[in-house]
């Protein structure tokens, strides 16, 4: 009977344990989770002004934990609220890890939520050239619309990229413990889209 019970004691100790960490993380994702519509922005005359607002508010999901942890500034990606990933993995030569250590050993197909582990089929590191981590977002927004710092790609692929590649959408379904991204994909691709279709201006560093 003792014994149960003090099982009973320590269970729920974790779950209280839990939800404390967990409050954090929980008070954030009720307080400025939306994403502003590109309507919001009509009212700014000057056309690079605009374009320039539009990425900054796009900026509330490129400088969010579920983004950054994947652009790191080096070829050790993070976790969390952007600290260390745990093991100490390594970006490797193609972004999925190196021999010993690869991203889908333990990242599947899924989120496994048992295990707090996120998980999604294409789960790998951001190429090292569009590392975002330390930068401001002024040097994002250069390096998202430079061919030579963004794997070659046109705006145009980059716009189709951040709003419909499945890997980017997960930051809005991250699983148990993780905050999502700001809004939704699809009104950060709105987003997203108004900034290049207005010329694709960077805000002022």
């Amino acid at each position: 009977m003792t014994s149960r019970t003090g099982l009973v004691i320590a269970g729920a100790a974790v779950l209280v344990a839990t939800a404390t960490a967990l409050a954090p993380l929980a008070a954030r994702a009720q307080a400025g989770r939306g994403l502003r519509a590109p309507s919001a922005f009509a009212a700014i005359r000057d056309p690079a002004a605009r374009s320039a607002a539009l990425f900054t508010e796009a900026g509330k999901v490129l400088q969010h934990p579920r983004c950054l942890n994947c652009h790191p500034d080096g070829d050790r990606p993070s976790q969390g609220d952007v600290y260390p990933h745990q093991p100490a993995v390594h970006r490797g030569p193609d972004g999925l890890g190196v021999t010993t250590m690869r991203c889908a050993t333990c990242h599947q197909t899924a989120n496994f939520e048992p295990g707090h582990v996120p998980g999604n089929p294409k789960w790998r590191l951001a190429p090292a050239d569009m590392a975002w981590q330390k930068r401001t977002l002024a040097q994002i927004c250069e390096q998202v619309k430079d061919p030579a710092r963004n794997g070659g790609h046109s705006l145009p692929e980059i716009v189709d990229h951040m709003t419909k590649d499945e890997l980017v959408g997960w930051a809005w379904k991250p699983g148990v413990g993780r905050e999502p991204a700001p809004g939704t994909q699809a009104a950060f691709g709105a987003l997203v889209r108004a900034w290049a279709d207005s010329g694709a201006a960077c805000p002022t560093p």
